[in-house]
């Protein structure tokens, strides 16, 4: 983490609702953008200011109003207070390190996903925290940074394609929480692509090394677990809420999307336990490499240690020794020291040790 990016531990002492970034502090100022809809109309606009975004809420329709950076306090609260959400909300939005939630406020509920994004340059998941106030007529996104997977769902609402522009705000509420999911099953893909690369290294090429990689993947898959686990309980609490928020229509939805999370919480698992079995494949690979080298080196070892026990004798300096006047005494002693040796290796390979 950076040194100049707040960390939880700066918030203790403060008073219950002090709104306090924390999180990785992007460059730039916050972005604000603000799209506006009903069946018949549509307009978008980026890069606004607050009050042009406060000004869409009291247009009927439908008002989608996204900020893109969580580290201007004033915005959110500015931003809170025109909607009436409740301050321990604003420092749930600002605290970047929240655990998938969802609570249900009066006359709004407040949803908090992770939304990930695969560098491939660095072979890293990056987790971004997504909240969502969701109210009658509008919703209001806020991301740590610009970049997202929304993109389907504003083209959607460009197009006018599908049931989007004629259905209500808990309707965009699923189609962003969709979005987000289905992205998972992109990051899931491009995972498992690697898994088999280093499954097939395992397997054939040991000498790799390919141990940092496996434990690098078993972190992602932690912190994929730790984005779906938490998300099956908020589909769950929306699909039985009682609350007019959320109207039966999209809970026929909100129940696919749940089928969703099951699914990929499946496949987390199960690449876990394929890593686990990757990791002790590789060492039980090198226990058996490290073995092998033993047995040679032992092998040799017990080969040369009669050897080594003539040459000891015979290179002692005595003066009278019986064979040291012997003509082939030197012949003899290699031809000796060939016939042990010989006589070892076929014992060796007598019991299958070679």
């Amino acid at each position: 983490m950076p040194e100049n990016t707040p960390r939880r531990s700066d918030k203790s002492g403060l008073p219950p609702g002090t709104v306090m970034h924390v999180g990785e502090r992007p460059t730039g100022p916050a972005i604000l953008s603000v799209i506006h809809y009903d069946e018949q109309e549509f307009s978008e606009r980026v890069d606004v200011g607050l009050d042009a975004c406060l000004a869409s809420l009291q247009t009927p329709g439908m008002t989608w109003i996204n900020v893109a950076g969580l580290h201007d306090p004033a915005l959110i609260e500015r931003l809170g207070e025109a909607l009436g959400v409740h301050p321990l909300v604003l420092e749930d939005i600002a605290n970047a390190s929240q655990r998938p939630k969802v609570e249900d406020y009066e006359g709004y509920f407040f949803i908090v996903l992770k939304m990930l994004e695969y560098d491939q340059a660095l072979n890293h998941v990056q987790v971004e925290q997504v909240s969502l106030v969701l109210g009658d007529n509008y919703l209001v996104s806020f991301q740590e940074d610009a970049n997202d997977v929304f993109d389907p769902v504003r083209a959607r609402l460009r197009n006018g394609a599908g049931r989007l522009r004629k259905a209500p705000a808990d309707y965009l509420a699923y189609a962003l929480i969709d979005a987000i999911v289905d992205n998972y099953f992109v990051i899931l893909e491009l995972l498992g692509d690697e898994i088999e690369e280093i499954e097939e290294q395992v397997s054939l090429k040991p000498e790799t090394h390919p141990l940092p990689a496996i434990y690098r993947l078993k972190r992602e898959m932690i912190a994929l677990r730790r984005a779906v686990w938490p998300l099956r309980e908020v589909l769950a609490l929306l699909q039985h809420s009682e609350s007019p928020l959320i109207r039966p229509g999209t809970v026929i939805y909100l129940r696919d999307v749940y089928d969703h999370t099951i699914q990929i919480m499946d496949t987390v698992e199960s690449m876990r336990d394929l890593l686990s079995g990757m990791l002790d494949v590789y060492l039980s690979v090198l226990s058996n490499r490290m073995n092998e080298i033993v047995k040679v080196l032992t092998i040799f070892s017990t080969i040369f240690i009669p050897l080594t026990f003539l040459a000891g004798v015979y290179g002692m300096n005595f003066r009278n020794f019986p064979e040291i006047e012997w003509r082939f005494g030197y012949a003899m002693f290699w031809l000796i020291c060939g016939a042990i040796a010989v006589v070892m290796l076929l014992y060796f390979r007598r019991k299958r040790w070679l």
